[in-house]
């Protein structure tokens, strides 16, 4: 490829706590979908607009097969929509009703499913997740875009963490397949959204430390219903 980029899953920091160029070989696949997904978030590919193959093979220095893999991620998550005769576009941006639906949902699974964390969740568990968030405070530093898009990524892996902690599969699936975290950070650049959610994920993790239901489930219902109005701002100007 002809830009290096930083890896997003699984992906160490460099000592200075952020985002580092590749330094060691990952599959191609992983470095096509990283550049595509960046691309999505800072909407360098805007909401809506088309997405040529050939143009992506002639930009990243690549066959058509990484990026068609890539491509089929991208939809799974729905970043990416597939039309038949068409080709592939950015998906819509969420509007103003699927935002208020999609928190109503998460009000419902995400308190519940921390207050199980805090009884049921493991020390490792609750190691990996401090782990997150220390490199989420370094994200949320970073005045990058690329950094940006990373840290909507490491918020996806917080909550999944937590969801999972809590021992309800159905639940985390439930979760899982809402893609919460993309969508809402694809809505703009927010640095507000950046260092309150860590703010707020330091008294989630509080709290499943003191192994306290109650504390957890308040602190995951304060830290969505503050969300919630940070991204509604974008549709009330």
């Amino acid at each position: 490829m002809k830009n290096e980029i930083s890896t997003v899953n699984n992906e160490p920091l460099d000592p200075s706590g952020l985002p580092s160029l590749l330094r060691r070989p990952v599959r191609l696949g992983e470095e096509v979908y990283n550049a595509l997904y960046a691309q999505l978030m800072s909407h360098k590919i805007p909401p809506g607009g088309r997405i040529a193959v050939d143009s992506l093979v002639r930009e990243l220095g690549v066959s058509q097969t990484p990026i068609r893999e890539a491509l089929s991620r991208l939809e799974a998550q729905g970043l990416v929509v597939k039309t038949h005769l068409i080709g592939y576009s950015a998906a819509d941006q969420l509007n103003k009703n699927r935002l208020e639906q999609l928190y109503e949902l998460r009000l419902l699974l995400e308190p519940a499913m921390a207050a199980k964390a805090a009884v049921n969740m493991s020390e490792p568990a609750l190691d990996a997740l401090e782990g997150i968030a220390r490199q989420m405070n370094a994200l949320g530093k970073a005045d990058l875009q690329i950094a940006y898009g990373q840290f909507a990524q490491r918020d996806g892996d917080f909550h999944d963490l937590i969801a999972a902690g809590s021992g309800n599969e159905l639940a985390r699936e439930a979760l899982a397949n809402l893609h919460t975290h993309v969508h809402l950070f694809r809505l703009f650049h927010h640095s507000r959204a950046t260092k309150e959610a860590n703010e707020e994920h330091a008294q989630i993790i509080a709290a499943l430390r003191r192994r306290n239901a109650n504390e957890a489930s308040q602190a995951m219902r304060n830290h969505i219903e503050r969300s919630r109005v940070r991204f509604e701002t974008f549709f009330t100007g």
